[in-house]
């Protein structure tokens, strides 16, 4: 068996163990992320389902009521705007609340992070499981808003376990590199806000690639998340592989920044003591 091939199948096997020896801890930690960030306020453990719900509403009221975007009926689209908007939305949504919190994850747990027996490895890994609530929330509210407006769902819904295990996979990696940069970039943090902003407009979330100008298209092939938003469309809103080559580059992708996080994560750790 070839070098790489061994390096890539230890990798993985790491990881598995890494999982199994410390599920628990990751668990609870995860646990504790979400009750701790909202403890005292007056709505508190509901938080993390009305955050996302509130969002989702605010940017479907000022398309759709306020900036009144509609699709023409020339395009032949299976579900109405709202559902588009959707459809891209709650999947980035959750990503940007994990780039959010992984830039700052190392510092804002140093005290964990110095204690020479603990696992570091968990902390990104109970930042992605912590997000998982409100996503698992949006997408039920998303399903729901089809069934009802449509009166059924598309076949394609049964391929979503599939885009949402390409999804945490990316989101792990995603998290691997940020937290493991963000130790020593503090102002990592302060990119991800922005990028965060700008970056939902680079996407097809708010309007079909065909509206914008020939000119301008390419930026929407070279932001790598436009391809999960693509493959996000394709299950919940067109119904059929109108992207395919999107989930060759999306799911490849996924594993390709999982292994690159997770092997970067494990080089750099063994100096975050000396940074923080």
């Amino acid at each position: 068996m070839p070098a790489n091939n061994i390096r890539n199948v230890g990798l993985f096997n790491a990881f598995l163990g890494l999982i199994r020896n410390h599920r628990t801890l990751i668990i609870d930690l995860a646990k504790r992320e979400v009750s701790d960030k909202y403890t005292g306020q007056v709505l508190g453990k509901f938080w993390p389902i009305v955050h996302p719900l509130m969002l989702m509403a605010i940017y479907v009221f000022i398309f759709s009521v306020v900036f009144k975007v509609k699709i023409a009926n020339e395009y032949k689209m299976p579900l109405d705007y709202t559902a588009y908007i959707l459809s891209g939305l709650v999947p980035w949504l959750t990503f940007q609340e994990v780039m959010a919190k992984s830039s700052t994850l190392i510092v804002a747990n140093r005290t964990l992070v110095k204690q020479v027996v603990f696992p570091v490895e968990v902390l990104p890994l109970k930042g992605v499981l912590s997000s998982l609530l409100p996503f698992a929330v949006s997408l039920s509210v998303l399903i729901g808003y089809v069934l009802f407006s449509s009166g059924g769902l598309l076949w394609t819904y049964a391929l979503l376990p599939v885009l949402v295990f390409f999804q945490i996979l990316l989101m792990i990696g995603i998290a691997f590199i940020l937290s493991a940069v963000g130790a020593y970039f503090r102002d990592l943090k302060d990119f991800i806000q922005i990028f965060s902003i700008i970056g939902l407009y680079l996407m097809p979330v708010f309007y079909l690639p065909m509206w914008v100008p020939r000119f301008f298209q390419p930026i929407l092939y070279v932001n790598p998340f436009s391809y999960m938003t693509w493959c996000y469309q394709d299950v919940l809103y067109f119904g059929k592989f109108e992207h395919p080559w999107a989930w060759g580059i999306f799911g490849l992708g996924s594993f390709l920044v999982f292994w690159v996080g997770f092997y970067l994560f494990r080089k750099v750790k063994i100096v975050f003591g000396d940074v923080l």
